[in-house]
């Protein structure tokens, strides 16, 4: 938590003269160019994700049979960037590609007496601040060193990117037929994440790429809780300490990620939108009704979250055993909508690929005459033939005694889910097999 320009500035300047300065081990280059593709410089691009060398690349299988493959790189204001991402789980003879890359698209933080809001990815140096982490932190794990580009400290080498797994309790459970038979295990996650620090906030940008094919994306601010002098009572803060001696000023936090698919290896995936309508029970009837429509999306959207509404993405390139096409369902978390700002009044935003748009707001590159160096301005009217998804979780923070000190994390994110990835649950144990699409066997 932030309360003016200048507290940030000191802050970041006591961080990079205390982070340790430590041996150099597997480093990554700088990030991509801003510019439009037509003048941004060829030696600027990102490297390849597909060309990823030891040191970059991720691989780990879980207990349960599957793996997720991909390759990690470290933007210069984004932050860790995950690239090529696939899931294999057991019965697939190969790896089923899901993403292009996968990233924060900003932190956005605006606050509530209307002196100050921040950009923390493009504005106020989040992947510079990127934390050591101690062994302690990445139990059973690897701590691999990133080498941060423009960074401020004497040695540019941190070891920040922890790659572990975790238990995440049951997948399933399931009484069988006879009562001395259960079915059950314990769903494991790979987990990927860093620690960044921006002002008095401690970002924890997690990954966690669960072995039944879902991926879950969070942010947890963490750190120092810092309080401003003006009075509380006026209903944009909150009083901490004693009495009303100290006041935290109230916030939010509004965080965006950029997700590229590529299912099955190809950028031309289309987007879905399923609403549902439950209409009041008729005569004769024991329960209301309820029609379930598609809605194919066609061009840019900005989108927002509604009862009964939902959103996928699909392959055009690949599709299950059983023939259904391969496709991802957005599963948004808990989120509090923001709307002082255009570019926070919808939940979800799909643009069609451009290599300059990279941050929803604050955008660095000039994206053209017109196009605006935010999200919502690039939602206008064209074609989706490799749609981007955007997407905006928002957490309104009112301070509390308990926020001190240190601050206990606040989580805030959303997953993605499989859809018909495979044809059946890709944990299913071997004996229930032939139960697809039907209970009992066929003779």
């Amino acid at each position: 938590m932030r309360v003016n320009r200048n507290s940030r500035a000191r802050t970041r300047a006591a961080v990079g003269l205390t982070v340790a300065a430590l041996a150099a081990g597997a480093t990554t280059g700088a990030g991509p160019a801003h510019a439009r593709p037509e003048t941004a410089p060829a030696a600027a691009a990102a490297p390849a994700a597909a060309y990823c060398g030891a040191a970059h690349r991720i691989e780990q299988k879980l207990s349960t049979g599957t793996t997720w493959r991909m390759c990690w790189r470290y933007d210069s204001k984004a932050g860790l960037v995950l690239e090529n991402v696939s899931y294999q789980p057991k019965g697939e003879t190969k790896p089923i590609k899901v993403l292009n890359s996968a990233r924060l698209g900003q932190i956005h933080v605006p606050y509530d007496d209307g002196n100050i809001e921040y950009d923390d990815l493009t504005g106020f140096d989040f992947a510079q601040g990127l934390m050591n982490l101690a062994p302690g932190e990445c139990p059973g794990g690897t701590i691999k060193t990133i080498k941060v580009p423009d960074s401020w400290n004497e040695d540019p080498n941190v070891k920040g990117l922890c790659t572990t797994t975790r238990s995440r309790g049951h997948a399933y459970r399931m009484q069988g037929d006879t009562a001395n038979k259960v079915y059950q295990t314990q769903g494991k996650d790979l987990l990927v994440y860093t620690v960044n620090q921006v002002g008095w906030y401690e970002y924890m940008t997690e990954w966690r790429f669960q072995d039944d094919g879902a991926i879950t994306m969070n942010v947890g601010a963490t750190g120092s809780l810092s309080w401003d002098d003006y009075d509380a009572g006026d209903g944009r803060g909150w009083p901490i300490g004693k009495g009303a001696a100290a006041k935290a000023t109230s916030h939010s936090h509004n965080a965006f990620w950029r997700l590229d698919f590529a299912l099955d290896g190809s950028t031309k995936n289309s987007v879905e939108q399923y609403d549902s309508t439950v209409t009041p029970q008729a005569t004769g009837q024991r329960a209301p009704t309820t029609k379930t429509t598609r809605t194919k999306i066609t061009k840019e959207l900005a989108g927002d979250s509604k009862n009964y509404r939902w959103w996928r993405v699909v392959s055009a390139a690949g599709k299950n055993k059983d023939g259904h096409a391969r496709s991802y369902e957005i599963v948004p978390g808990p989120t509090t909508k923001y709307p002082g700002r255009r570019f926070t009044k919808h939940d979800l935003y799909v643009t069609q690929y451009n290599k300059c748009e990279l941050f929803a707001s604050n955008n660095p590159g000039n994206c053209g005459a017109g196009a605006g160096s935010s999200v919502d301005k690039w939602v206008n009217g064209q074609a989706l033939n490799h749609p981007v998804v955007w997407m905006n979780i928002g957490f309104h923070h009112i301070a509390r005694d308990e926020d001190q000190q240190p601050m206990p994390v606040h989580w805030q994110g959303f997953s993605i889910a499989p859809r018909d990835v495979t044809a059946m649950n890709p944990l299913t144990p071997a004996e229930l097999g032939w139960q697809n699409g039907h209970w009992q066997p066929r003779s």
